[in-house]
């Protein structure tokens, strides 16, 4: 079958925000962690200055985000036990 354009080149990924490919596991986990709890806290904050459905649907997110920062929290424990 005739394709009338040509393939895009290959897209080369940004380099600006890559993790270190050495980063070990717990040290990835520690920092998922942290920035999943500051999301949590600005979308509750956040979420305080909303009303109605904006207010809850803010609040949905930061339930998600929460929910999310409990996970990594026991994955950590998982790796690195008390």
């Amino acid at each position: 079958m005739f394709k009338p354009t040509p393939n895009p080149p290959a897209r080369k990924p940004s380099m600006m925000y890559m993790i270190v490919p050495e980063m070990d596991t717990e040290s990835l986990l520690a920092h998922s962690c942290e920035s999943l709890a500051s999301a949590s806290v600005m979308a509750s904050d956040f979420a305080a200055r909303l009303h109605g459905p904006d207010r809850h649907t803010a609040m949905a997110i930061q339930q998600i985000v929460m929910l999310a920062e409990r996970a990594v929290n026991r994955a950590l424990d998982n790796v690195d036990p008390a």
